[in-house]
């Protein structure tokens, strides 16, 4: 139990350092610290910030430096508890790429290009994702179809709100917005990729992968969403992903009802 409480709250982590790595972004403070890295512009050489903008960044790299302690101690504590082959490696590969973002994030500062910024938005995309699975492995012997059909379930609204407020569609895609709109795609997406390990459908489970795969591709899309018709295919495929997880949802449903028929005769 430890370890699965370890693992989920290390996937939560990693969620909440990718929301504030939006806030930061949308606040206009990603080149404050007078573009250094990993000191800023404040007292005691840079050690600290020198005023909100650079306060902002300065906090966003002290949680994401946080952030490398759970994810560590999860990778070995995944080989010391014998957990299953899955978990060990998902939770070992995102302690691989970590230094990855870290170097990426260090080029958003020092180096400042599209390519970059697009990897470094892309790689927490996929750390969130091994991170959710390695959770939701660690938790599989101890759930059942049914928690994974209300997982799906549980992605819907989350889904329906993001739709609401896709980038520059309905309303002004402020810093706030962005922040709730990248926070619900990524319960949605933990919510798929929970529903895709503990449902034992096999349609189902197709959905909620198809699901899990367009919405992380959304949210990388989405931070660069230019032109009218990039907006709308965000939206597109919102809805297309809605679509997925109330299939996943319902055929979840259908499944466990005909088991229990098939038990019950």
């Amino acid at each position: 139990m430890r370890f699965r409480r370890l693992a989920a709250g290390t996937a939560v982590l990693v969620g909440v350092t990718m929301v504030l790595g939006i806030f930061t972004a949308a606040a206009g403070a990603g080149l404050t610290c007078q573009m250094r890295w990993p000191l800023c512009d404040g007292p005691l050489g840079g050690l600290f910030p020198a005023n909100w903008p650079s306060f902002i960044e300065w906090f966003h790299r002290l949680v994401a430096g946080a952030t490398g302690l759970p994810v560590l101690a999860t990778a070995i504590q995944s080989w010391r508890t014998d957990q299953s082959s899955r978990v060990r490696y998902a939770s070992t590969a995102v302690l691989a790429i970590l230094p990855i973002q870290v170097v990426l994030g260090a080029l958003t500062v020092t180096q400042y290009g599209i390519a970059v910024l697009f990897a470094h938005f892309a790689t927490p995309v996929l750390l969130f994702t091994l991170s959710t699975l390695t959770a939701a492995w660690a938790y599989e012997p101890r759930v059942s179809a049914v928690t994974g059909r209300r997982a799906a379930l549980l992605a819907l609204p989350f889904l329906a709100l993001a739709t609401l407020l896709s980038p520059r569609f309905l309303v002004t895609f402020t810093a706030p917005i962005q922040v709730v709109y990248n926070g619900l795609l990524l319960a949605a997406l933990a919510g798929l990729l929970a529903a895709a390990v503990w449902m034992d459908d096999e349609r189902a489970t197709q959905f909620a992968t198809a699901g899990s795969l367009l919405s992380a591709a959304i949210l990388i899309v989405g931070r660069r969403a230019y032109g009218d018709a990039v907006v709308y295919l965000i939206v597109v495929g919102l809805v297309v992903v809605f679509g997925c997880t109330l299939l996943a949802a319902r055929v979840g449903d259908t499944s466990s009802v005909s088991r229990r028929l098939t038990e019950t005769s």
